[in-house]
């Protein structure tokens, strides 16, 4: 589920947040960001409940309108469309999924059913609903980009939603929107024929990506000063003192993947950093950062301090 530039995010949070606190404890700190990681899956669980929810509340809505003697044939086949909708029945029908939103309780859509109802109700009154009932016939293809225009439109953007989330887990509102591209990705590459694994990933693919997110957090951390350091020391009209928090955090973690992660290409660090600087930082955070890291590169080139593995990494 996580990849390494969502590992980078929660670091740099995390180590926001032990500065704001002005914490000292690392180990207290480090179990916070593995708990706090964790709970990325919980929130992905919550979104498929969510895809679950509004299945079976078309099918209970569809069951009504046919038995409703003033309904009209059209009116019948409006609501029909979304209950054979091959995607969201491919995620209500996923036994290993639905065992494990089951085991972890995240179905909370269960007691707050209402929030269900509102979505639902705006997807049956969208644009996008109108057009896709129209259709008689559709293909797995055409279902899955369906439900994933819905969620880009209507349930990803919903307030409600996320006030909803937000108050339940101070963290997800800041996942959220990691959760977001991570399930529109997953349902693009979902095929009729994917193993029911596919919709129940781990949290993390093996087990060097959870050393990745510790060791970049315990290293950037104990080497606070010296990283600082090299920001201080770089000529520039930029007081140092002025610069983003966030900027600063991003420069130590990238500096400390310079001289401590021996197989991490220097050119994936600093591209890294760089967007995630775009989507947390300032409007020139970016360029800033760009500016810093080649200047410190150079110095630690000079110095021979930079020890690469493997070919092509310098």
């Amino acid at each position: 589920m996580l990849t390494r530039r969502h590992i980078r995010v929660k670091v740099m949070q995390s180590i926001y947040a032990m500065q704001q606190n002005q914490s000292n404890d690392l180990d207290q700190e480090l179990k916070f960001l593995t708990q706090s990681t964790a709970e990325m899956q919980h929130l992905y669980l919550l979104i498929t409940a969510l895809f679950t929810q509004l299945y079976t509340l078309a099918n209970e809505q569809n069951q009504l309108m046919q038995k409703k003697y003033t309904a009209t044939a059209e009116e019948k086949a409006f609501l029909r469309k979304l209950t054979s909708n091959l995607l969201l029945k491919s995620i209500a029908e996923n036994t290993t999924l639905q065992e494990t939103i089951e085991t972890t309780k995240m179905n909370l859509w269960d007691i707050n059913g209402e929030y269900v109802k509102i979505i639902y109700k705006r997807i049956i009154e969208s644009d996008t609903y109108q057009q896709y009932s129209a259709t008689k016939d559709s293909s797995f293809e055409e279902d899955k980009k369906f439900i994933i225009r819905i969620y880009e439109e209507i349930i990803a953007p919903d307030e409600k939603i996320y006030d909803y989330i937000s108050d339940y887990n101070l963290t997800w509102s800041d996942d959220y929107p990691v959760i977001n591209t991570f399930i529109i990705r997953l349902l693009n590459g979902l095929e009729p024929n994917s193993k029911e694994s596919y919709l129940n990933p781990p949290l993390y693919k093996n087990a060097d990506l959870k050393e990745f997110m510790t060791d970049l957090f315990k290293k950037t951390a104990l080497n606070d000063s010296n990283f600082g350091q090299y920001i201080i020391d770089k000529p520039s009209k930029w007081d140092v003192e002025r610069i983003a928090i966030i900027d600063q955090i991003l420069l130590k973690m990238a500096i400390c993947e310079f001289v401590k992660f021996p197989s991490i290409p220097i050119k994936v660090t600093i591209n890294e950093y760089l967007e995630i600087a775009k989507e947390y930082s300032t409007d020139k955070s970016a360029t800033f950062i760009n500016g810093i890291l080649n200047q410190v590169l150079l110095e630690l080139q000079e110095k021979n301090q930079i020890k690469k593995i493997g070919r092509g990494l310098q």
